[in-house]
């Protein structure tokens, strides 16, 4: 079947249409054609001058160069069997996350959801293009599958159209667009570049419109946040906030205060603002500084007295990667001894580190015999450092320091916090670590990776190799020593008596034979263990020997080089160094509230095949993880998995694949999204694609105003015969051209 082209000569017998051959060029045609009505025009001339027998003539000539043109041109009779079809119509419905939002007419009065109007228009084309064949596609950034439950929350109508129409066996007699007219694409200034990128989409079809919303509902809201430049750990940096008002007459002062959304705490203020509107638009430029590097979820809220129509989009949720221009850390140790200046000369050889390190020299019962002016010591100032000064710093090591004796003990809560707002903290062994330090039983210990026995012998003083555990070996942190030194370990001449390690935490390396003292007894005593609470991570290091790994027998096989490959892992799992985690974890598209959210774990291969996934809304209190399904794999090992109509909020994502220690993201999930951040219709949009592409544009409620499409015509049979055959179109040119030659003779012309 195919469509007919127009024909050349309509029929004057039979059911059909003639036409001219079609093995000419068509120059050819056109140049017969030429000669034709040239040949003619000098006959007439020759006979206006009173040419004897003028007519009979003229009559010859016509004729003769007629039945020559056709034995050129060799007309043929088409004879055509078919139907008429209706007109195709494909109809575009928008479907992204935007037309939940309330339609208004043109009075401001709220009528129903805009998908509920696009349902409606969609009911009543159908009905005013009964006799069409008509095809209806839901649209968001590209066309969506048939029962694709899915709303994105842009709409891109040149995607859609391509789509559309690459998929159609036939161009369509129209294309019908339903929308509020808020496009991701065509938008911005109506000029050549837009019109011509429009049609170009459409193919030269006319694309008629219908808008679903008229007038702008009463509406608040937060249209935009956006950073300027990147976010750096301890260095202020500023929000811009695009805050809108509709109607404009009616607005007021509104407050905005940016939050962070922290794990089981109340969310901490950052900054507050006002917007002050200008024709229904305010500006506010916020700076505040977060203290924390990593994924940090930023709650900004707007409030104002007077109530409006849409309050989704009066919070935004915003997912914010904090980087660091330079880790800024504390060291401090209670006697320098071979570990800490081992430890200390690695953190000094780093110049991505801004270190700050004490060695406790002297104690307030030390007597000095010198004058306090003469004393080139200073005091171990451990008030500024754990009051003042304490949020300023990505991690704290505290290795082999008495913590009563240096009044550190009154800072345990305090250091507490810090762990679990974000911060990263390494304990490291020796005579005064651990309990034998004053660690056991404070509020410290609750965010260490082990329990801390209170009684018994608290030191283990036998030598003794560490042996890797199951989650040691296949751990990221410990890759890069591991590959240097395999799964050899130097001999530690003791270690702090640890306990067992708490729910949660990973141990890395093991006692060869101590058992835990704390908590279950049938477990190996841990040595190197890692944890994570709240928004930051701990590692708890038994031992003051790992300067072993640089100076000793097996440091002097590979250069001192596993020192570093030892510690570069625990600060980068510390600082969550995307080379030290197990998985990478993304979203599939945007979080949206009360739906159901994809989640894409990628995992780093030879960790196993066991991923568990936990999702825990931030802020105050204990929540229960929220339960997630597994799917099939994707396409290069991904694993997927879904949270079934997830509330609106901040969460943590936790991935632990295998015994890996865990990786952590944050996901920021919001009731209205990006899409209903700007809730105001552009029905002059839709005005414009219609007019750029011949259509035409109406309102939901006048959907009968649009033309109705033309019917085609679709052959099942065609059959070719010629009206004469060419021999005898030859033989009356002969003919003809010799009575016209005869005529001129018998006058006396040739």
């Amino acid at each position: 079947m195919f469509a007919v082209p127009a024909p050349l000569v309509t029929g004057w017998f039979g059911e059909g249409r003639y036409r001219l051959s079609d093995d000419l060029p068509t120059w050819a045609t056109a140049l017969v054609v030429v000669l034709v009505v040239l040949s003619i025009l000098l006959l007439w001339v020759e006979v206006r001058r009173g040419h004897p027998r003028g007519l009979w003539v003229l009559m010859t000539g016509v004729l003769g160069t007629f039945a020559l043109a056709c034995a050129v041109l060799r007309p043929v009779h088409v004879k055509l069997k078919g139907r008429t079809i209706p007109g195709s119509v494909i109809v575009l419905v928008d479907s992204s996350h935007r037309m939940d939002l309330p339609a208004t007419d043109r009075f401001g009065l709220i009528e129903q959801s805009r998908r509920e109007l696009a349902r409606g228009a969609v009911e009543d084309l159908r009905h005013h293009l009964s006799g069409s064949r008509i095809v209806v596609r839901e649209f968001d950034s590209g066309l969506l599958d048939q029962g694709d439950a899915k709303k994105g929350a842009t709409s891109d109508l040149l995607a859609a159209l391509g789509q559309a129409l690459g998929e159609s066996a036939e161009l369509p007699s129209s294309i019908v667009v339903v929308s509020d007219g808020r496009l991701a694409r065509p938008s911005g200034t109506v000029d050549d570049a837009w019109t011509s990128a429009l049609r170009a989409a459409a193919q030269g079809v006319a694309v008629h419109t219908i808008g679903v919303s008229q007038a702008y509902p009463a509406d608040r809201s937060l249209r935009s946040v956006g950073l300027t430049g990147s976010a750096v750990a301890h260095q202020p940096f500023r929000l811009e906030i695009e805050v809108g008002c509709e109607p404009s007459a009616a607005c007021d002062e509104a407050e905005v205060r940016v939050k962070e959304l922290l794990e089981r705490q109340e969310p901490q203020v950052l900054s507050t603002g006002r917007a002050k509107f200008e024709q229904g638009r305010a500006l506010l430029s916020l700076e505040l500084t977060l203290e924390q590097a990593g994924n940090r979820a930023l709650l900004i809220e707007l409030t104002s007295a007077t109530p409006d129509d849409v309050v989704q989009n009066d919070r935004r949720i915003v997912p914010v990667f904090v980087r660091r221009d330079r880790l800024r850390m504390l060291h401090v140790a209670g006697r320098p001894t071979y570990d800490v200046r081992a430890l200390r000369k690695f953190l000094k050889s780093d110049e991505s580190i801004d270190l700050v390190s004490f060695f406790i020299l002297r104690t307030e019962s030390d007597q000095v015999q010198a004058e306090q002016e003469e004393l080139a010591l200073i005091p171990f100032p451990v008030d500024e450092l754990f009051s003042e000064h304490l949020s300023s710093f990505d991690a704290i090591i505290l290795q082999d320091i008495d913590a009563p004796r240096y009044r550190l003990d009154r800072y345990f809560g305090a250091l507490r916090d810090y762990v679990v707002r974000g911060g990263g903290l390494i304990l490291v062994g020796g005579p005064t670590g651990f309990s034998s330090g004053g660690y056991a039983g404070s509020p410290l210990e609750e965010v260490l990776p082990v329990y801390l026995p209170r009684e018994g012998e608290l030191i283990v003083r036998k030598a003794f190799v560490p042996q890797f555990t199951e989650a040691g070996r296949v751990a990221p942190i410990l890759k890069p020593l591991r590959s240097t030194m395999g799964e050899e370990l130097p001999e530690m001449s003791g270690a702090n008596a640890l306990g067992s390690a708490r729910p949660g935490a990973l141990v890395l390396w093991e006692h060869p034979s101590e058992l835990a003292r704390a908590g279950a007894m049938t477990q190996r005593m841990p040595v190197l263990a890692v944890y994570e609470q709240g928004d930051g991570r701990s590692v708890a290091i038994s031992v003051d020997g790992s300067h072993q790994l640089r100076f000793g027998t097996v440091g002097a096989k590979t250069g001192g080089r596993a020192h570093a490959d030892l510690w570069e892992g625990l600060l980068g799992w510390l600082m969550r160094d995307p080379r030290y985690e197990s998985a990478q974890l993304r979203l599939d598209g945007e979080c949206l509230a009360h739906r159901d959210q994809t989640l894409l774990v990628d995992p780093i291969p030879g960790l196993g095949d066991d991923i568990q996934v936990r999702l825990e809304k931030l802020g105050a209190g204990v929540s229960d993880s929220l339960p997630l399904q597994q799917l099939e794999p994707g396409a290069g090992g991904t694993r997927r998995f879904v949270a079934r109509q997830i509330p609106e909020g901040g969460y943590a994502a936790r991935v632990r694949v295998g015994a890996a220690p865990p990786t952590r993201s944050v996901i920021a999930c919001e009731d209205g999204g990006e899409a209903w951040s700007d809730s105001r219709p552009d029905p002059e949009r839709l005005e414009a694609i219609a007019r750029a592409t011949g259509g035409t544009a109406v309102t939901a409620g006048r959907v009968s105003q649009l033309p109705k499409s033309t019917a085609s015509f679709i052959a099942t049979h065609r059959e070719s015969r010629p009206w004469l055959e060419a021999w005898v179109w030859a033989t009356l040119a002969v003919s003809l051209m010799s009575l016209h030659w005869l005529v001129r003779r018998s006058v006396g012309h040739v």
